[in-house]
């Protein structure tokens, strides 16, 4: 967390519509953090997405989020959150490159507890460029790759269930040495 891959994303969408391209944003439904309609970043900006639901990620649940030529005339689809949405993502994502589209997937590739947060294995696997962005620990000022997961300022247990949404406060980035297992 913290390391600017909402941000990231959006400047990539961005551009993509400077030029002239057309975009599809998706975020899972429960990503209800700043925005029910939009990706915000931690620091404010924001962009227009479509909610998706977790365990229906399909062509036939996107042709029904967007009106069907919405999707065809997309150029880029792009989710946010990849991390949060089920094992039918990467299939989805097969599809869609299948279909011409440049996918962007923006997710952490571990769990708070530091195992594999899947579905972004999968999808980091099937990749054809991925870019690993890393925030600044806030123990130490090294480079974080770690999520810290707090409940009243301790680290959360490990066998605490991996999907809770939050934001400062509540998880902390951290270098692997100053991450702590609760």
């Amino acid at each position: 967390m913290f390391s600017g891959k909402s941000e990231e994303l959006i400047r990539r969408i961005d551009r993509a519509e400077i030029a002239g391209q057309e975009t599809l944003l998706l975020k899972p439904h429960l990503d209800d953090r700043y925005s029910k309609n939009a990706v915000v970043t931690h620091y404010g900006r924001e962009f227009e997405a479509r909610l998706l639901k977790t365990g229906e990620e399909s062509i036939s649940t996107l042709k029904e989020l967007t009106e069907e030529q919405k999707l065809v005339r997309a150029d880029i689809v792009a989710f946010d959150e990849g991390n949060f949405f089920t094992e039918q993502l990467p299939p989805l994502v097969m599809e869609l490159i299948g279909r011409g589209k440049r996918v962007i997937v923006a997710g952490l590739d571990l769990t708070f507890a530091g195992a594999p947060f899947h579905p972004m294995p999968e999808l980091m696997a099937e990749s054809d460029r991925l870019d690993k962005l890393h925030a600044v620990c806030t123990e130490c000022g090294g480079e974080a790759t770690r999520t810290q997961r707090l409940i009243d300022g301790e680290p959360a247990p490990a066998d605490d269930k991996v999907i809770k949404v939050g934001g400062k406060g509540d998880y902390e980035a951290r270098c692997r040495d100053c991450w702590e297992l609760g």
